[in-house]
C-alpha cells in the first residue's frame, strides 16, 4: 500500500489497527506500568464516584424525611426562638388564602429502650381533626375505629417502624420517655407509617401536657389555597415579631448549605488521586513512547503522518482511561454501598444523624466521573502525543533523533505558581473556595513544570564526587534532568499533596486541642441530655441552689444553650445559630478571642460571637444585632464586642450574659453546669452527690451525664478523627499511588538503558559498579523530588489553612508543623525511588544488556 491509498483512508480505523499491533504487546511485555496507570485512573474514578454517590443518597434521604414530617403543608410558621403562642394558631387559621391550619409539638428528647440504654426520639404532638390531610403518614395506623380513638389518652405514643426497631417496643408496651429532669411513662398504642428518624406521634394535648409546654406550640403548618404562592401570602400577612416563615424545601436547603463544605472537600480530596493519576498517565506513555521510538521511527518512513503518531498515543490514553473509569465505576458503587451500611450517609461529618439512607446510582453522574477519568489520561497524554508527533523518522531510525519534546519554558512554572498566589487570595464563589481550589492546582502545575531546572540548579552546586561510580550518576543526572520531569510528576504532585494534608489535618487537630484547654477551666461537667434536645431539657434555679452547697464544690455556674433563627442578609436560608447564655465576667480572659476586643457601650446590651457568625451574618465587632428572644415581642438590640474561636458549631453561635438573658426573656432554665472543685476532692462523690440534690428537688439524678474536661477531650478528638478518616484514607490513597508510580518510571527508565549499561559493562564496569551508579542516580532524583514535593506542600498546606477552611467553615485556625510525619513521607519517597532505581538496575546490569548492545553491531 503507497502513502497516498493509504492516506485516502479514514484515520481512525488505522489508529485502531496500530493500537493492536503496537501497544497490546508493549502491555502484555511490560503490564506493571500500564497497570499502575491503570489503578490510578480506576481509583480516582472510584473514590470520587463513591464519595459523590454517599452525599447524594444521604441528602436525598433526609429530604424525603423533610418531606415525611412536613406533610403536605405549603409553609410552616415557626418561632425564631422558643415556641409559639397558641392564640396565633386561631388568628392565623382565620387569615385569608388558609385552606388548612395545623398546629404541631415537634420536640427532641431522649427514651428509655427495651435494652435499658437511652436513644434519641423526636415527639411530635398532632390534632388529628386538622392533621389527617396535611400529614395522612403520622396518622395511627389501625382498623379498629375504638384503638383509633385511643390517641386521645393521655399516655397514647404510636411510633413510626424505625423508633420500635431503635427501642425493641411494640404495642401495649410501656415508654419512658424524658421531659426535663424526669422520665414520663406512656402506653404504646400502635404505630405510624412515617419514615425518617425515630419518631413518636401523640395528641397535641397530651403531648403538651407531657413536654409542660401548655399554652404554647412548636410550629404552625398551612396548606394554602390557590392563588398567592406562600412568598407572596407572607408578604400581605402581618406576622408578629419573632415569627419566622419556611416553605417546605427551606430545611433541606439549610442541610444542604451547611454540609455543601463538607461534602464538595471530600470530592476534591477523592479527585487527588485522579489529579495523581493524569501525572502516572503521562510518565507512564513518556516511557512507552521512548521505549517505541524505532517502530514509530519506522511506521513514520512507511508513511504514516505526524499527527496520526499523535492519534495513536491519545487512542491508547483514551483507551486506558475508558477501562479505568469503567472498573472505577463499579468499585466506587461498591464502596459506597459498603460505606453507607456501615457508616451512614455522613462519612463522619455529623451532618445526617439519624438517616439511614439506601444507595441511588445516578446514570448522569456516573458519565461525569467517567468522562472526567477519560479526560485526566488524555490530559496526561498530551505530552508523549505531542512528542511522538515531534518525531523525526529518518533521525531516528539513525539514532540521531530525541524522543523528547521540547520542554515547557522556563518561566512557565514560576508563571503559574504566581497565578495560583493570585487565585487563592481572590474571595469565594458561592460560599466556596473554588478559586481557592484552581490556585493550589496552578501551584501543584508550576511546581511540577519547574522540576527540570530546580533539579539543574541543586544538581549544579552538587560537590563533584571524587568516586567514578557517583561522578557518572551525578553527570548523567546533571545532563538528562528533562527525563526528571517524567518520573518525578507523579511523586511531586502526591507528595506535595499528602504533605499539605497532612499539614492541615495536624494545624486543626492541634488549634482544636488548644481551643479546648481554652473553653474548659472547670473540673467537673454535667449537662441534662444530648446537645440536639437542650431547647427541652433543662433545670431551674432550685437545683442550681442545692449544687452550690454540695460539700467540695467551691464555684458551681449554670448555662443555658438553645438556638436562635436570624434574618439572613441575602435571603436565603441560614440555619439556626446556637444562643449561649453564661456569666461573663471577664470576656477577655474566658473567651478564646480573635482580634480585639472592644469596649461597652453604655445602656447597650453586649454579646459575643463566633467566627461563623461574623462570616455567615457579617456580625463584625462594633455591628449591631437583631436578637428576636421572645416571640410576639420586638427583637433585642445587641451590640457585637468581640468575636471568639468556635470549632463546636459551624452554623454559628452568639453568647450573651446570663444575667442579660434571663433578665431580657424571664427564662431561668439552664441546660448544663461547671464545677470548680476543692483539692483533694474525689470526682465520683461530688457526682453522686449531685445526683442527689436533684433527687430531693424532685428530678431524675440519673438522667444528668457528668464528664471531666480530659473525657470532653477525648470525645472531640475521636469525633474529630473520625470525622476525618475518610481523608486519611483518601491521603494515603494518594501518596501509595505516587510511590507507585515513581517505582514504575524508575524501572521503566532504567530498563531503557539496558544498551547503555551493556556499553558500561564492555567499558570494564562491575555490575556492583553499574548497579551502585543506578541507586545513586535514583537517591539522587527522589532527593530533590522530596525536596521540592515538601516545599511545594508547605505552600499548598498555607492555602488549606488560611484561605480554603476559612472560607469553607468559616472559622480559623493556627499553623503547625509536625517535622517529622512530614519527614517520613519525604524518607519514604527517597527510600522507594533508590531502592527501585536499584532493583531494576539489577536486571538492566544482567546478561541481556551486553546481548543489547551487540544488536547494533
Amino acid at each position: 500500500m503507497t502513502a497516498v491509498s493509504r492516506h485516502a483512508q479514514p484515520v481512525w480505523p488505522l489508529v485502531w489497527q496500530l493500537l493492536r499491533q503496537v501497544s497490546w504487546p508493549e502491555v502484555r511485555l511490560h503490564p506493571g506500568r500500564h497497570a499502575t496507570a491503570l489503578l490510578a485512573v480506576l481509583l480516582g474514578v472510584a473514590l470520587a464516584f463513591s464519595v459523590h454517590l454517599i452525599n447524594a443518597s444521604a441528602l436525598s434521604e433526609f429530604s424525603a424525611a423533610v418531606r415525611s414530617v412536613n406533610g403536605q403543608a405549603d409553609l410552616s410558621l415557626k418561632a425564631a426562638r422558643g415556641g409559639l403562642p397558641e392564640a396565633l394558631y386561631a388568628q392565623v387559621a382565620q387569615a385569608p388564602g388558609v385552606q388548612r391550619a395545623s398546629p404541631v409539638i415537634d420536640v427532641r428528647t431522649q427514651a428509655l429502650g427495651r435494652d435499658g440504654q437511652r436513644h434519641g426520639l423526636r415527639v411530635m404532638g398532632l390534632d388529628p381533626m386538622v392533621a389527617a390531610p396535611l400529614m395522612p403518614q403520622h396518622m395511627p395506623e389501625s382498623a379498629d375505629a375504638e384503638a383509633r380513638l385511643q390517641m386521645f389518652a393521655p399516655d397514647s405514643v404510636y411510633l413510626n417502624a424505625r423508633a420500635r426497631t431503635l427501642l425493641g417496643m411494640a404495642p401495649g408496651d410501656a415508654l419512658q420517655v424524658q421531659q426535663g429532669m424526669a422520665w414520663r411513662t406512656l402506653r404504646v398504642r400502635g404505630g405510624v407509617s412515617a419514615g425518617g428518624e425515630a419518631l413518636a406521634v401523640m395528641d397535641i394535648g397530651s403531648a403538651q401536657h407531657l413536654l409542660g409546654t401548655l399554652g404554647r406550640i412548636d410550629r404552625i403548618d398551612l396548606q394554602l389555597a390557590a392563588g398567592p404562592s406562600p412568598t407572596d401570602w407572607v408578604r400581605q400577612q402581618a406576622l408578629p415579631a419573632g415569627v419566622v416563615a419556611e416553605q417546605a424545601d427551606d430545611s433541606r436547603q439549610r442541610v444542604s448549605n451547611v454540609s455543601r463544605a463538607y461534602r464538595v472537600n471530600l470530592t476534591v480530596l477523592a479527585l487527588v488521586a485522579l489529579f495523581t493519576g493524569g501525572f502516572l498517565v503521562f510518565s507512564i506513555l513518556a516511557l512507552a513512547v521512548a521505549r517505541r521510538q524505532p517502530t514509530l521511527a519506522l511506521m513514520g518512513v512507511l508513511g504514516l503522518s505526524a499527527r496520526e503518531r499523535r492519534l495513536l498515543v491519545l487512542a491508547e490514553a483514551a483507551v486506558l482511561g475508558a477501562l479505568g473509569s469503567l472498573l472505577g465505576l463499579a468499585l466506587g458503587t461498591g464502596l459506597a454501598a459498603a460505606a453507607l451500611r456501615l457508616m451512614g450517609g455522613d462519612l463522619g461529618g455529623g451532618y445526617f444523624a439519624g438517616v439511614s439512607p439506601s444507595l441511588q446510582f445516578s446514570p448522569v453522574a456516573a458519565g461525569v466521573y467517567g468522562a472526567l477519568g477519560v479526560l485526566a489520561a488524555l490530559l496526561g497524554a498530551w505530552v508523549p502525543a505531542r512528542t511522538a508527533e515531534a518525531l523525526a523518522p529518518a533521525q531516528a531510525l539513525k539514532g540521531l533523533g530525541s524522543v523528547s519534546a521540547e520542554g515547557p519554558r522556563a518561566w512557565w512554572g514560576p508563571l503559574a505558581m504566581a497565578a495560583g498566589v493570585g487565585l487563592s487570595l481572590l474571595p469565594p464563589v458561592a460560599d466556596m473556595p473554588l478559586a481557592a481550589y484552581l490556585g493550589v492546582a496552578a501551584l501543584l502545575l508550576g511546581g511540577i513544570v519547574s522540576v527540570p531546572p530546580l533539579v539543574g540548579a541543586v544538581l549544579q552546586r552538587w560537590p563533584e564526587p571524587r568516586q567514578a561510580t557517583a561522578l557518572m550518576a551525578l553527570e548523567r543526572a546533571r545532563r538528562m534532568r528533562h527525563t526528571a520531569t517524567v518520573t518525578l510528576a507523579g511523586v511531586v504532585a502526591s507528595l506535595s499533596l499528602s504533605v499539605a494534608l497532612t499539614v492541615m489535618v495536624a494545624s486543626f487537630r492541634g488549634s482544636v486541642i488548644d481551643w479546648l484547654d481554652q473553653v474548659l477551666p472547670a473540673d467537673l461537667y454535667a449537662r441534662t441530655t444530648t446537645a440536639d434536645s437542650s431547647d427541652a431539657q433543662h433545670f431551674g434555679p432550685e437545683f442550681m441552689a442545692q449544687v452550690a452547697k454540695v460539700p467540695g464544690v467551691t464555684q458551681a455556674v449554670g448555662l443555658r444553650v438553645s438556638s436562635v433563627q436570624l434574618p439572613s442578609d441575602s435571603g436565603g436560608s441560614q440555619p439556626a445559630v446556637a444562643l449561649l447564655a453564661r456569666p461573663l465576667p471577664d470576656p477577655a480572659r474566658s473567651l478564646p478571642l480573635v482580634g480585639p476586643l472592644q469596649a461597652a457601650r453604655p445602656g447597650k446590651i453586649s454579646v459575643y460571637v463566633s467566627e461563623p457568625m461574623q462570616a455567615l451574618h457579617g456580625a463584625s465587632p462594633g455591628r449591631t444585632l437583631s436578637l428576636p428572644l421572645v416571640a410576639g415581642q420586638p427583637p433585642v438590640q445587641a451590640v457585637v464586642r468581640g468575636v471568639w474561636r468556635d470549632y463546636a458549631r459551624q452554623q454559628g453561635a452568639v453568647l450573651i450574659d446570663l444575667a442579660d438573658y434571663q433578665r431580657l426573656t424571664g427564662d431561668r432554665q439552664l441546660n448544663d453546669l461547671a464545677l470548680w472543685l476543692a483539692p483533694g476532692v474525689r470526682t465520683a462523690d461530688v457526682q453522686q452527690a449531685v445526683r442527689q440534690a436533684a433527687t430531693d428537688t424532685g428530678l431524675a439524678g440519673e438522667l444528668l451525664s457528668f464528664a471531666e474536661p480530659r473525657e470532653i477531650r477525648e470525645i472531640t478528638l475521636r469525633i474529630f478523627d473520625r470525622s476525618f478518616a475518610v481523608t486519611y484514607w483518601l491521603q494515603a490513597v494518594a501518596i501509595g499511588i505516587g510511590l507507585f508510580g515513581t517505582a514504575a518510571s524508575f524501572s521503566a527508565q532504567v530498563l531503557a538503558r539496558r544498551k547503555e549499561f551493556g556499553l558500561l559493562t564492555h567499558l570494564g564496569f562491575t555490575r556492583r559498579q553499574v548497579l551502585g551508579t543506578v541507586a545513586l542516580e535514583g537517591l539522587a532524583l527522589s532527593s530533590v523530588g522530596a525536596l521540592l514535593g515538601l516545599a511545594l506542600g508547605a505552600a499548598v498546606s498555607v492555602v488549606l489553612v488560611k484561605v480554603v477552611n476559612p472560607q469553607s467553615f468559616h472559622w480559623t485556625m493556627e499553623m503547625q508543623w509536625p517535622v517529622w510525619r512530614l519527614l517520613a513521607l519525604a524518607a519514604a519517597v527517597v527510600v522507594a525511588g533508590t531502592l527501585t532505581a536499584w532493583w531494576a538496575g539489577r536486571h538492566a546490569a544482567s546478561h541481556q544488556a551486553v546481548q543489547a548492545v551487540k544488536e547494533d553491531w
